[in-house]
């Protein structure tokens, strides 16, 4: 499904994605890391719960959301990995932060 054009061994990084270490090359975002890996989905929607992958791979369609270092609903598509990034898919809505209020 996703695969990198040949261009020689490329230089790696290591992400925790979902609880495991990965290498993936270095210089590609969260979400083609995501593809890279095999993940079947990057998140869930909060409304029906269906999976869903990166779709434009530009910052548009906000399909890549995942949570990244702690921070929920980044778009995995416009961030760069780094070693030691810590990668989680998304399951619905996130929870905001303590001191924010929801109005209902």
């Amino acid at each position: 499904m996703f695969k990198l054009i040949d261009k020689g061994i490329p230089l790696t990084v290591e992400i925790i994605l979902d609880g495991k270490a990965e290498l993936v090359p270095e210089n590609i975002t969260v979400a083609a890391a995501a593809l890279f890996c095999g993940l079947e989905s990057v998140r869930k929607t909060p409304v029906s719960g269906s999976n869903r992958l990166p779709l434009c791979m530009m910052g548009v369609c906000y399909e890549c959301l995942m949570k990244i270092n702690g921070q929920a609903n980044q778009r995995g598509c416009q961030i760069l990995v780094k070693p030691g990034m810590v990668i989680e898919r998304q399951s619905g809505a996130a929870e905001l932060e303590s001191g924010y209020e929801t109005e209902v």
